[in-house]
């Protein structure tokens, strides 16, 4: 029989708008060692690839030898795993399109799987989440800067001719609203953001000259200020987690009467916000969604560390990118 080279670790990269995560995972889903890298503070996309492929390096150097590696899995905002591109992410500091994973392959001389934030996500949680077993959900994230999906259909991802399935957060819900980083306006993720809920917030106060704790708080207003003005009975903050549930409910209700999945899974910092958000969120979804499906769609919180789930979800996708190595 012939010898075989068979690598049994790869590595798992989270690219955040603020901090990149990058981890060892081995074949069990271990995961070995981790490590970040901040993302905000490189404005050229080169000399961040240059830093990313310098702490990898290092990792697995660190941790049992490069030469274990089989190949690295990246999740990044606007990702496309058709293209292995970032394609005009408006949330990061790199404009246009970024061949990051070509970039990233021809200084390592590994193969490099991309995809997108919330198509990684799904991968995480179909491998070590709710939608274990699952062969029909959808995960959304809800992240400071956005929101996102992934469509999973008959037990495998639904990424679209070009790659852009799932962009729920660009659906609009308010027309002629909030202009949006896409360019449009009214779009879902300017009410479920972080900066949305914020001055979802603001305009209430602008608005109603009721007294509030969030006018106290006016200079440093989040999404946990004002749930936390919720626990204290403040109307105002009631109100605006109100408004931003509704608006997710309206939005989950018209993808779900288009696909008919076994469970929503809602990831992601917005995603814990409590009853204060889930409440009203549960209570227009019931009513706007298609009557045969109500009461039998699932949508659960993910019970997952983000960071976590999403660098094992981004191993998942080192694994099935064919592979490649220089050094062979």
């Amino acid at each position: 029989m012939g010898e075989f080279n068979i690598k049994t670790r790869v590595i798992g990269v989270d690219l955040g708008v603020d901090v990149t995560t990058l981890a060892i995972v081995d074949i069990r889903g271990n995961i070995i060692a981790h490590d970040v890298l901040p993302t905000s503070v490189y404005k050229d996309v080169n000399t961040y690839v240059s830093a990313l492929t310098e702490k990898i390096v290092m990792l697995a150097e660190s941790n049992g030898g490069y030469g274990t590696i089989r190949s690295v899995g990246i999740s990044a905002p606007s990702g496309n795993y058709l293209t292995g591109c970032i394609e005009n992410a408006t949330n990061l500091p790199w404009k246009g399109v970024i061949p990051l994973a070509t970039m990233l392959r021809d200084r390592l001389g590994l193969s490099v799987g991309l995809a997108n934030d919330a198509y990684v996500t799904a991968l995480g949680e179909h491998g070590f989440g709710y939608a274990h077993g699952m062969n029909d959900f959808i995960v959304v994230s809800l992240s400071h800067g956005g929101l996102g999906s992934c469509i999973f259909s008959n037990g495998q991802p639904q990424l679209g001719i070009d790659g852009f399935a799932g962009e729920v957060g660009h659906v609009c819900v308010e027309p002629g609203g909030r202009v949006c980083g896409c360019g449009r306006r009214g779009c879902l993720e300017q009410y479920i953001s972080a900066k949305g809920i914020v001055q979802t917030a603001r305009e209430l106060m602008a608005n109603d000259k009721r007294s509030s704790i969030l006018r106290q708080q006016a200079g440093m207003l989040s999404p946990k200020a004002i749930v936390a003005a919720c626990k204290q009975g403040d109307r105002l903050a009631i109100e605006t987690m109100r408004l931003a549930g509704e608006k997710l409910g309206m939005g989950l209700a018209f993808y779900v009467s288009l696909l008919d999945p076994e469970a929503i899974i809602l990831t992601g910092p917005q995603s814990r916000l409590g009853k204060w958000l889930t409440d009203p969120l549960q209570e227009a979804f019931d009513e706007h969604v298609f009557h045969n499906i109500r009461g039998k769609v699932l949508i659960q919180v993910s019970i997952l560390d983000d960071r976590e789930r999403d660098v094992l979800g981004a191993s998942e996708l080192a694994w099935v990118v064919k592979e490649y190595s220089l050094f062979k």
